[in-house]
């Protein structure tokens, strides 16, 4: 079946990913240059076709983060965003012009209510500007992307006129964006469908789409636009994003994939880098994926009602339209306890697309062991939560070596913390309104650290009252943001490993950041 009698003919739909811009522009998302080219790299591994990396004229550091980006990460197209003002421009270009293919994304309001009331100018002055802009970006740079902010609200006719005229003046590609979540699908049909047919030059650039999320129809948006011509679609990893965040990339791509039959379209993406990126994004941000997200949460590929257990035993295809492989998930749990051995944690770990050089390896290994000591089975989230301590901690200024915690009705909470610092233990017992409470303040004492506690999130990694908790903490000082993850079969000992890592993470930025102060070269 065709929406609205348009036939769609088989083509590459391009996938734009702006997780390291907008997604990170999302309340307590923030990210430092080292752990953006993390994701980065992951998403050229997931070969997203385009990677929003920054807003260089942001910050400085936004700008150093994109130019470490532009100069490292090979395939995908490095974009920067930029206002439609000379020195975002400028600063857009200086962050990608490193990039092997670099684009400069200006974006211009263009709907009455923002021309009026945030930008205070007339229609022609809007298009004036947006021509100048973007004739400046293309004399830096061939790849040149503008958006039409507030598309969703815009007049039609001033939407056509203002797409032509920056087309002429050498954009590559059109964003018609629904900034504020606004249209419905078949309205936002309408849009794209009528910039498609009514803009005499378009078929000389790529039409993209650049959905947000606030009424829940972001990925429903996004699929209507592609039904009416699009061919970029713009999105982010876990639906991160500004306010109720942007198309979940992984949702609109296995839709694609899925329903094939429906939409006739491709993408270039690996499907099975997908559950990996997920979990990376939600480590390094620490925004943890709700369990029932389509595709990547917990419960996705889970069955527990009996009908539904019986039906995928029969036949998966009963309750399962997608393969979890496709995502790079495992339909079986390969279960590992303390006799299973090195080989098979190896293995298993190869299994699930995680390669350790032999240092981090051999932690890995000395963590799964005392765990399997604590639980009589090991499941891949348990893996998956170990490897991720490993991968992305920051170095360990501060180890935990010992937690002895007294709380209980009646009692004033007590903890007795003992951490190495320089090869040595250091020692604190502290009281509290909690046994978390005593010991967060006992590690305070002892790091000399003082961090605001913005976000404190427990979860359960897997079933069972032997089940490990995953602590994620989000801690503040100066005004920056760190995360922390800890896990452990004892609750108070993963939150004090979260806290732990947090400060960590936090000392160790702030060692980088004094540096380059005694030494300006570097």
């Amino acid at each position: 079946m065709c929406l609205n009698g348009v036939v769609k003919m088989s083509k590459i739909i391009k996938i734009f990913d702006t997780t390291l811009r907008d997604g990170e522009q999302c309340p307590g998302a923030s990210l430092n240059s080292e752990e953006k080219l993390e994701i980065a790299r992951q998403l050229a591994k997931l070969n997203v076709d385009v990677i929003e990396a920054g807003f260089a004229i942001a910050s400085p550091g936004d700008l150093k983060a994109i130019q470490e980006i532009a100069k490292t990460v090979k395939g995908p197209i490095i974009c920067s965003l930029a206002r439609c003002r000379k020195e975002d421009v400028l600063a857009a270009w200086e962050g990608v012009k490193f990039a092997e293919k670099p684009r400069i994304h200006i974006f211009m309001a263009t709907s009455p209510i923002h021309m009026e009331k945030k930008l205070k100018m007339k229609p022609e002055q809007v298009l004036k500007a947006a021509v100048e802009m973007v004739t400046l970006a293309k004399t830096l740079c061939q790849d040149v992307e503008f958006s039409c902010e507030d598309a969703g609200r815009s007049e039609h006719a001033f939407l056509y006129q203002i797409i032509e005229a920056v087309i002429k003046a050498g954009a590559t590609t059109i964003n018609i964006p629904d900034t504020v979540g606004y249209t419905m699908p078949e309205e936002y049909f309408k849009i794209i469908h009528g910039v498609v047919k009514n803009v005499p030059n378009i078929d000389q650039v790529t039409v993209s789409v650049h959905c947000h999320n606030d009424l829940g129809l972001a990925v429903a948006n996004s699929l209507a636009a592609i039904n009416a011509g699009a061919t970029q679609i713009e999105c982010t990893i876990n639906g991160l994003g500004e306010r109720a965040g942007n198309a979940s990339l992984e949702e609109i791509v296995m839709a694609l994939k899925t329903r094939k039959d429906f939409h006739g379209v491709d993408t270039n993406i690996n499907t099975k880098e997908i559950y990996k990126t997920s979990r990376l994004v939600s480590n390094l941000t620490g925004l943890v994926v709700q369990a029932n997200k389509a595709i990547v949460g917990r419960n996705a590929f889970a069955h527990e009602a009996g009908i539904h257990q019986h039906g995928v035993m029969s036949d998966k295809k009963t309750y399962e339209i997608m393969d979890p492989h496709d995502i790079g998930l495992e339909d079986s749990v390969l279960v590992l306890g303390k006799h299973s051995g090195r080989h098979a944690f190896v293995k298993r770990l190869k299994d699930l697309g995680y390669e350790l050089d032999k240092e981090k390896l051999e932690k890995a290994y000395q963590s799964f062991i005392a765990l399997a000591d604590k639980k009589k089975e090991i499941t891949d989230r348990d893996l998956e939560s170990i490897v991720s301590d490993e991968i992305y901690a920051a170095p360990e200024t501060y180890k935990l070596e010992a937690l002895k915690v007294i709380s209980g009705t009646g009692i004033t909470p007590i903890a007795d913390v003992t951490l190495s610092f320089k090869g040595k233990k250091i020692k604190a017992k502290v009281k509290g309104t909690g046994p978390v409470d005593a010991t967060y303040l006992a590690i305070q004492k002892l790091t000399k650290k003082q961090p605001k506690l913005i976000d404190y999130i427990i979860q359960a990694i897997t079933g069972g009252t032997d089940a490990q908790g995953e602590v994620t903490v989000r801690i503040e000082e100066n005004g920056k943001m760190y995360v922390g993850h800890g896990a452990d079969t004892d609750i108070i000992v993963a939150s004090a490993k979260a806290f732990i890592a947090a400060i960590n993470r936090l000392v160790a930025v702030q060692s980088v950041s004094d540096g380059a102060k005694q030494h300006p070269q570097l």
